[in-house]
């Protein structure tokens, strides 16, 4: 099967030939990519320019790439006289710049009428995660995206692939260059910042993590304001990359974490970045996991992921219509039927044992208490991690015992060091919700949060692996819920907070229930019932961001 693929989201003029089965990378196939990539004179991408430049050069690379495919075609032995040198032909149908997407919309339409043959459209950021399953062979595992306009977590369940955790603000690729525009450095600036880092020592920085979801406006103001008041430029690229990347591996370990997958695979320009990849193979290691990242010429945006992408829909007979082939800038991941892959979602079965690995800590539990202990995290520098590690002990013991005062059900506190970041627990309930999904259960969760954020707090990261369960069966007494690990919770008076918490929440239902949205309704009924009817108006607003567009 001989698969061409055009790209131009934003960035690359590119066209690919992919020659193979479409199934997990063999020795026999290939892939082939031309690329011309816009380069802004100054600043970051200009939209008209952007279009300008696909205009010009997608046709010259569409026309490499299918020169490339008739020479495969000649040395076919089952290729015949007359017949199309390529199967079908697939595009990016989104997400991207809209007048670039349409251009390449109209070339692979315009091919593939020419030649007869199918037409594929792909998700660009589905491609960045497909690739990666692709070339490693994992049955399921967790992608971290990380590239100039997106950063995201996704994971299969359901026949979707599930936002697990997204950007509150802005793309890493996009943060990064706005700080290497402030001092003056030319596009792109993440290459830059990692040849400037190599000489930098650590500058204390703000790290932003709630829940899987992550914040970089705060950081890049900060790294600003440093080099301003005259902190020299390779200490503050050092310590940017530190933290900005150690966000990233963490909460790529709390997507592990919540869905049980012992598998990671990394996608996205920035994912070329060599202290990035170090940082999230560490973190594997540590925690037993696999993890992949593909060559660089696959993570940034290029055209063969896009005609991989492609064949394994035209194998599953997912093609379009010339008519139904329009492009869609604000294509979300979890939009696409998954038609062309099968088996078991990302989420393993729950599993009782006498010690966990979590996301940050390991847990030894005892029949009467749980000892938790914050083991530090060798992928993050160790002035960070220590500064980490003492900060979160003592804030989950301080709204553990807070939210236990207003009536939340939390597990009691034996005791507690901060410096050695352990604490003994009040052994509660028998399992996680993510293993006794119910109704009644998720409406207990509701319910704690609005009262806990009525006396002005946040959880910080209640996911369905930090609810705790009583029992498995269907008496009343079964569904007592025990809010935990409220590490990364903060006192706060903000209403974006409290929607943030019901966001991380209804996340963690997405990749982790089978029917989320129920389960959802179920638990914002319960919050409205306590809470204020603001909040949930505000969680409309976060959701309809489309940050990991």
């Amino acid at each position: 099967m001989r698969v061409l693929g055009i790209e131009g989201t934003a960035w690359a003029a590119s066209a690919a030939v992919y020659d193979g089965e479409g199934d997990s990378e063999s020795e026999d196939e290939s892939v082939f990519i031309e690329t011309d990539a816009y380069q802004p004179e100054s600043g970051g991408i200009h939209p008209r320019e952007a279009a300008e430049h696909m205009g010009e050069h997608v046709p010259e690379v569409v026309q490499t790439a299918l020169a490339h495919a008739r020479d495969l075609a000649a040395e076919d032995p089952t290729h015949e006289d007359g017949d199309p040198p390529v199967d079908c032909v697939t595009f990016s149908r989104g997400p991207g710049l809209g007048p670039c997407l349409r251009i390449v919309g109209t070339a692979a339409r315009s091919v593939a009428q020419r030649f007869d043959v199918p037409l594929v459209g792909v998700n660009h950021m589905v491609a960045h995660l497909e690739i990666g399953r692709h070339q490693s062979g994992f049955a399921s595992p967790v992608c971290l995206n990380a590239s100039g306009a997106n950063a995201h977590i996704l994971g299969y369940r359901n026949g979707r692939y599930r936002v697990l955790g997204e950007t509150m603000d802005t793309g890493v690729g996009n943060a990064i260059d706005k700080f290497t525009r402030h001092v003056g450095w030319s596009h792109p600036g993440g290459p830059k910042v990692e040849n400037a880092a190599k000489d930098g020592e650590y500058l204390d920085l703000p790290y932003v993590v709630k829940g899987m979801d992550f914040s970089f406006s705060g950081i890049m103001s900060a790294a600003k304001q440093a080099y301003d008041r005259g902190e020299e430029i390779e200490d503050v690229c050092f310590a940017l990359q530190e933290n900005v990347f150690a966000m990233l591996t963490e909460v790529a370990e709390r997507a592990l974490s919540l869905t049980g997958s012992d598998e990671l695979v990394l996608g996205g320009g920035v994912g070329q970045n060599e202290r990035l990849r170090e940082m999230l193979g560490e973190m594997c290691a540590q925690r037993g996991a696999q993890f992949y990242a593909p060559d660089n010429r696959f993570l940034r945006d290029n055209a063969g992921m896009i005609a991989v992408l492609g064949a394994k829909m035209y194998a599953a007979g997912d093609t379009l219509a010339i008519e139904d082939s329009q492009i869609d800038s604000n294509f979300r991941p979890d939009q696409v039927p998954v038609t062309w892959r099968s088996g078991e979602s990302v989420s393993q079965p729950v599993t009782d044992e006498d010690e966990v690995q979590g996301a940050e800590a390991t847990v030894t539990i005892e029949p009467d208490r749980v000892v938790k202990r914050r083991v530090p995290r060798s992928y993050r520098h160790p002035a960070l991690d220590e500064r980490l590690r003492i900060e979160r002990t003592r804030e989950e013991t301080r709204l553990t015992s807070e939210a236990r005062q207003h009536g939340v059900p939390t597990p009691a506190i034996y005791d507690v060091d901060p410096q050695e970041a352990t604490i003994v627990f009040e052994r509660v309930g028998e399992t996680d919700l993510r293993g006794a999904l119910t109704e009644q259960r998720v409406r207990n969760v509701g319910r704690h949060l609005a009262t806990i954020h009525e006396a002005g707090f946040v959880h910080g990261d209640p996911t369905t692996r930090n609810v705790r369960v009583a029992g498995l069966g269907n008496d009343a007494a079964d569904d007592r819920t025990y809010l935990i690990d409220f590490g990364l919770g903060y006192y706060t008076d903000d209403v974006e907070d409290y929607a943030m918490d019901l966001h991380v929440f209804a996340q963690s239902l997405a990749g982790t229930a089978d029917d989320p949205e129920t389960l959802l309704e179920a638990a914002e009924d319960a919050y409205r019932a306590v809470g204020d009817e603001a909040v949930l108006a505000h969680l409309r607003e976060v959701e309809g961001r489309g940050r990991y567009q």
